[in-house]
């Protein structure tokens, strides 16, 4: 009876399996039910212990030999883990897109809806992910972040989420897959980028390609967001809505998943003007300092020849000659 309930939290759950008509051949895929709570919950627990490893072994021998303050350090801590998970979950994602040539058929986002049957990576890699951004929670408090982070963290955490868990519940795993894979390219280059910067502040370049690609897949997103939810699945419209049947391609649905995209999306954007914006003005701001300092050194330069021919108020002539004495009339 334990290796039973055992099998529940560490092998994924609801496996179905279809044969052809001839019995020749059996194809195996997996749906979704409510014991996936314990195996993402038991993937959770790992994800905790593969963070702890990677903080002893890895993050804090790097942290000793650099030195850094305590904001850095936070940060510097923050960027290596997800490094690790975004570069991770980018080779795992782009494999799978590549084996099931989703990128090559956009019409797959939306034909043949409910896309129910899941096959075992597809399925694995949304438990994984789930369990990663669950495990960021309670790892607020064993990381010891600073209160002025927690509310920044707490936000991209809860979005992941909440994004992640609709797509597979809603049964847009494929939509799900083409639009996390650029993203966490995105993600991966920015925070590797913060690692060189804090090794070295001269080492910047990374934050340009950051910024390019940031635009381009935020772009990207809402094209194949209003796309699919759009003009693709409302031609194929079911107006059964039905969750024992994984149907839940209606307007009301379909709407509030592009609406919760864009203003997503929009709000990632408003962040990353304000964040340029502000790195400008500090940018312009410096330099106005140096701009007086170099204009009043030459206002000095200038004064200094008249300054010289003046020694305690009287005057002192080039060549020590002494004024010329008029004869009083």
């Amino acid at each position: 009876v334990p290796s039973k309930y055992a099998i529940i939290f560490v092998a994924v759950q609801y496996n179905v399996t279809y044969t052809t008509d001839d019995n020749s051949e059996q194809f195996h895929f997996y749906d979704y039910g409510p014991k996936d709570i314990a195996t993402i919950f038991f993937y959770m627990l790992v994800a905790i212990n593969l963070h702890a490893v990677i903080q002893e072994y890895i993050l804090d021998k790097i942290n000793r030999r650099l030195h850094l303050s305590k904001m850095k350090h936070s940060k510097f801590n923050e960027s290596g883990q997800l490094v690790f998970f975004y570069l991770f979950s980018f080779i795992w994602g782009a494999s799978i897109l590549n084996a099931d040539e989703f990128v090559m058929n956009p019409t797959s986002l939306w034909k043949d809806y409910p896309h129910s049957r899941m096959l075992f990576q597809v399925k694995f890699f949304y438990i994984c992910q789930i369990a990663y951004w669950l495990h960021a929670l309670p790892e607020l408090y064993f990381q010891k972040i600073r209160k002025e982070d927690i509310p920044r963290q707490l936000c991209y955490i809860c979005l992941y989420i909440a994004h992640i868990s609709g797509a597979y519940m809603l049964n847009l795993q494929h939509l799900g897959l083409i639009l996390m894979v650029p993203h966490y390219l995105v993600e991966l280059i920015f925070h590797a980028s913060r690692l060189f910067y804090f090794s070295d502040e001269n080492k910047q370049k990374g934050f340009n390609i950051w910024a390019l690609l940031f635009i381009m897949v935020r772009l990207l997103t809402l094209t194949l967001s209003v796309l699919a939810f759009g003009f693709g699945l409302a031609r194929v419209e079911n107006p059964d809505f039905s969750i024992a049947d994984g149907n839940f391609n209606v307007l009301p649905v379909r709407f509030g998943c592009l609406g919760a995209v864009c203003l997503t999306q929009a709000w990632m954007m408003w962040k990353f003007i304000n964040f340029h914006l502000k790195k400008w003005r500090e940018h312009v701001k410096n330099q106005i300092p140096k701009k007086k300092i170099t204009n009043a050194k030459n206002k000095r330069t200038k004064k200094e020849p008249n300054r010289a021919n003046f020694v305690n108020g009287a005057a002192n002539l080039e060549g020590g000659a002494s004024p010329r004495i008029r004869k009083s009339k």
